[in-house]
């Protein structure tokens, strides 16, 4: 029998000749599993999820479409007590059931994400010391510690303003209708603005999201069914090879962040740092990532350039050696070590499913054989040896690339992270940011590969596009008639 979604994936693309249309309701394929967010905190928040929450329920701040942060629920804000004070003024917004936002109520939404277990950025948000009501429109935010890039830890979808009794937040999209792998969502009315300035919302602008599979998602936007494909990574990327789809229609985000392969059992072989060292450096970057795209460009070093280090990113002591001298090197190595431990050497890999993670495992077991070890495949929660993260930074902070990749590091990497997230002021975070890099890359606990890839179909009526370092492209900052 054939499996439905293969009826489907074939119905749509028989249905290609359909010209796309060139206006009213958008919609827009985010991919994951489905878009209930009555649990705003799952412990694996896919990606159509936190699409669905970045759209109806905001944060004080939001990311508009080229990842800049603009207003949320709060109006505007200031930062006082150098650094160690942020107030925001709340604008007149509602929740979905019409019901007015209290600041008492954001106050209390606040202090449970912080506290919320399922909060990925929960670690980097160490420095909020209470978060209090001044007044019934004002909040204040104060820290123990200084935090210039607070705003963007805020305007995360992860730190959207959520009730989960009725569910729903306060925009800027509202639920006309809901399902559970489909919704239509409506501009809400800016308060801000006079009624005579505004036009009413127009439900030719509507957008219906769906959440689906990276497969069916590509197939309807071939077939001129949707406007929009988001969350495409490398894991997806060789599904775009069995369409037509234009150039002009593909978008690549620059997403800083991390995509590299992360030391996970320091045991064996991988006890010591040399030999960590070794397989980061044989590693052959340019045949993995030739088989994705050209524009996806290898990287050797952890950080992407020096942010809030007070040094330079720190580069592997064999970036300077020539690519057929490493692979040697680690021969020798691989060689010398099964001298005294009889058997095949192997590497457990941790990968995520999709034909880009085969793909990916096939070259670079293609380089680990090349070295002399043995790789073996598993799924990318079991026992490894390797894990692949794949991650973009939600904020431009050094010590989110170096907590990050400590998964995990030795003693002096890790204590050295731990006190650059302890610094009293901007200046010594700096250098102990600059310490924890060097020791974190002294230590080879990870395996750097590239920046992550990330993707996008998308139809050239969505003018405000616009691709960014954190790769998201809220709702609605589509095109220019819609809010």
């Amino acid at each position: 029998m054939i499996p439905r979604a293969a009826l489907l994936i074939a119905a749509l693309l028989l249905a290609a000749c359909d010209a796309r249309r060139d206006a009213g309701q958008i919609v827009v394929s985010a991919i994951g599993g489905d878009l209930r967010v009555d649990q705003p905190e799952p412990k694996d928040p896919d990606f159509a999820r936190r699409v669905m929450l970045d759209a109806t329920a905001q944060g004080l701040v939001r990311f508009d479409a080229a990842g800049q942060v603009e207003p949320g629920i709060a109006e505007r804000w200031i930062v006082i007590d150098n650094g160690m004070s942020y107030i925001f003024r709340l604008r007149d917004a509602t929740w979905q059931d019409g019901k007015p936002v209290t600041a008492a109520q954001v106050v209390t939404l606040l202090r449970r994400r912080l506290a919320g277990s399922g909060n990925a950025l929960r670690p980097f948000l160490s420095a909020i010391d209470e978060i209090v009501e001044m007044t019934p429109q004002v909040i204040e935010v104060r820290l123990n510690r200084p935090r210039p890039d607070l705003l963007k830890l805020f305007a995360q979808p992860d730190m959207a303003i959520f009730r989960a009794r009725p569910p729903g937040g306060s925009g800027p999209l509202r639920v006309i209708s809901m399902a559970r792998q489909q919704t239509v969502l409506r501009a809400d009315v800016d308060l801000t603005r006079s009624p005579d300035d505004v036009a009413p919302p127009d439900a030719r602008n509507d957008v219906r999201l769906r959440a689906e599979r990276a497969a069916l998602a590509v197939a309807r936007f071939a077939a001129g069914k949707s406007d929009l494909v988001s969350g495409g990574s490398f894991a997806d990327w060789p599904l775009l090879a069995t369409v037509d789809i234009a150039p002009i229609n593909r978008r690549l985000d620059p997403a800083a962040g991390l995509f590299g392969l992360a030391v996970t059992e320091r045991s064996g072989f991988l006890a010591e740092a040399a030999h960590r060292a070794v397989i980061a450096a044989a590693i052959d970057r340019p045949a993995v990532l030739a088989a994705f795209t050209p524009a996806w460009l290898p990287v050797n070093q952890l950080l992407p350039e020096q942010l809030d280090s007070a040094a330079l990113p720190v580069a592997p002591a064999w970036a300077s050696i020539p690519a057929d001298a490493r692979l040697a090197n680690a021969r020798r190595m691989v060689a010398a070590w099964q001298a005294t431990h009889p058997g095949q050497l192997t590497l457990r890999i941790a990968l995520p499913s999709g034909p880009g993670a085969t793909l990916l495992y096939g070259r670079i077991g293609a380089s680990l054989r090349a070295m002399g070890i043995q790789p073996a495949r598993v799924g990318h929660k079991d026992p490894a040896d390797l894990r692949l993260i794949d991650a973009v930074a939600p904020y431009d902070s050094a010590r989110w690339y170096l907590a990050t990749a400590c998964a995990p590091c030795g003693t002096e990497a890790s204590d050295a992270i731990e006190s650059a997230r302890l610094a009293p002021d901007a200046a010594t975070r700096a250098l102990r940011i600059a310490a924890a890099d060097s020791a974190l890359a002294a230590d080879s606990a990870f395996i750097p590969l590239a920046r992550p890839l990330r993707w996008s179909l998308v139809a050239v009526r969505l003018d405000r596009w616009q691709g960014n370092a954190r790769a998201w492209h809220p709702l609605n900052h589509l095109r220019n008639d819609t809010k």
